[in-house]
């Protein structure tokens, strides 16, 4: 069974499938934010949608982190260390990457088990 959470025309925000969660690259509202304002909105998207799908951080599987700029770096990690449960850390990458926007300073997607 496949269920959809926030279902749009031409995406889901999250998606379960064979007991894992797979959530959809997630964006700041406040464009204009901070590298760590708008790390803290994603993360919270993230929280929300784990949530949302009956899961919890501790069982994120995997973090995949999207910057424009790589000098952001540090300050995202900043707020990611103090927002990841240091029990269960996912794996994680983060990639230097052109974003849909200019003004978004981070997209992260993640995948976790129920």
């Amino acid at each position: 069974m496949i269920t959809r959470f926030q279902v749009g025309s031409r995406m889901s925000q999250a998606v379960v499938c064979q007991g894992m969660v797979h959530i959809a690259g997630q964006v700041a509202d406040n464009r204009k934010g901070s590298i760590g304002e708008q790390t803290r909105d994603v993360l919270a998207k993230i929280d929300a949608l784990l949530k949302e799908a009956g899961t919890d951080k501790s069982k994120l599987v995997a973090v995949n982190v999207f910057l424009p700029h790589i000098t952001d770096f540090d300050a995202m990690n900043e707020v990611y260390d103090a927002w990841i449960d240091p029990a269960n850390p996912p794996a994680r990458a983060c990639t230097e990457a052109r974003l849909a926007d200019p003004d978004l300073r981070v997209e992260m997607t993640a995948l976790a088990s129920l």
